[in-house]
């Protein structure tokens, strides 16, 4: 028979064990707290912009570019019928030149956008196969920053759509 002493013993041994460790659990669970509660670091202190290097060159520094003072032509283009009419050429000149100097297309839905600086009258041709260029005069000193237009074309001039 077993000497019943020695099982209490273990029993005992095994208790402080738990204990133990039950109570480094708590102080290492305690110090991550308290760490956790520490103020933030103060933030680094504000650095001096550096100043402009002059170049030896004489070139201007490029400026960041803004469409601030931009004018966005806005529309969408249908055909005879009603539906949007894809793939219709655009050009934009200011009124008082000859020269187109912006262009573009309509997309799949009829639609599209043109950016021009804001400050002139300018013209807008819309140019279709089988139907007539059609002309419109766009302000762009309203002080506003967009014009939203809707284009319908027209027959052609022998007849064909």
């Amino acid at each position: 028979m077993a000497d019943p002493g020695c099982g209490l013993s273990a029993k005992i041994n095994v208790s402080k064990m738990i204990i133990m460790g039950t109570i480094l659990v708590f102080i290492s669970l305690g110090s991550a707290i308290a760490y956790g509660q520490d103020p933030p670091p103060p933030p680094p202190p504000p650095q001096e912009p550096a100043p402009p290097e002059s170049s030896s060159t004489g070139k201007p520094q490029k400026q960041k570019y803004s469409h601030a003072n931009e004018f966005l032509i806005i529309g969408t283009v249908f055909d005879v019928k009603g539906y949007a009419f894809p793939n219709v050429e655009l050009k934009v000149r200011r009124s008082n030149e000859k020269k187109f100097h912006w262009d573009g297309y309509t997309n799949s839905r009829g639609e599209f956008a043109i950016r021009v600086p804001q400050g002139s009258v300018y013209e807008l041709v819309v140019h279709c196969k089988g139907a007539a260029d059609q002309t419109r005069e766009l302000n762009a000193n309203t002080g506003l920053s967009e014009a939203r237009i809707v284009i319908r074309t027209e027959i052609g001039k022998d007849g064909t759509k």
